[in-house]
């Protein structure tokens, strides 16, 4: 069976987790504490980060974005980049997007400084940084609600990696409760069509030690 390391909280590792679900293909879980620099995850990616997937016959794959575009070409049914070169690069594009200014302007400092920090001890969160990721998530929902309202899905009439990015980026500041959603019923009712995928539902079970989600997370409903 498939292996993938990740961290519960790792935006890129959950890509991997619904992107492995929507195919269909069973896979088991190794949480990877990637502060400890173990020798023996270093041996399978230099690199120190998660996610890495370990396929049967021991073929070692890391990063989130060479990994997906892997097993959407091994594993084609469903076809999650597009039919044609114009939808294969939107939904590039959105997932760079995610993986990139999202994950810098939001998903990153929410995650370090509300729950690295002090898992870490590595001393007081930053207020003012929770307070810059707290500002920048609005307008990055404003362009989700956007999105929508002129596309089935992000990238076009058909789901793909585009909403398995978005999906996996807003669900980790979904959890620290840090999602304005009152506020944005556009880019709400997107998420509800993602949270409600049986893709999504193992994401919303995760619960950290410590750190429990909002009332709401799991919520299909809000």
């Amino acid at each position: 069976m498939r292996t993938l390391y990740h961290q519960w909280l790792s935006p890129f590792a959950r890509k991997v987790r619904i992107t492995l679900k929507e195919k269909g293909l069973d896979f088991s879980l190794i949480v990877e504490n990637v502060w400890e620099r173990r020798e023996d995850f270093l041996a399978l990616n230099p690199a120190g980060t998660v996610p890495v997937l370990v396929e049967e016959g021991a073929r070692v794959l890391a990063d989130s974005g060479a990994i997906c575009e892997y097993l959407d070409e091994t594993c084609p049914d469903p076809p999650l980049l597009g039919g044609d070169p114009v939808d294969r690069a939107e939904a590039r594009r959105l997932v760079a997007w995610f993986d990139g200014k999202f994950n810098g302007e939001v998903t990153a400092p929410l995650t370090n400084e509300k729950i690295m920090k002090r898992f870490l001890r590595l001393g007081e969160p930053d207020s003012a940084a929770i307070r810059a990721g707290q500002h920048n998530v609005r307008g990055h929902l404003d362009y989700i609600a956007w999105l929508s309202e002129r596309r089935k899905w992000l990238a076009g009439d058909e789901f793909s990696l585009a909403d398995i990015a978005a999906g996996a980026h807003i669900s980790v500041v979904d959890y620290l409760g840090d999602v304005p959603w009152s506020e944005h019923p556009g880019a709400q009712e997107w998420y509800a069509r993602i949270k409600s995928r049986p893709s999504f539902r193992p994401l919303l079970a995760d619960h950290i030690p410590g750190a429990p989600p909002p009332p709401h997370y799991a919520d299909l409903d809000f």
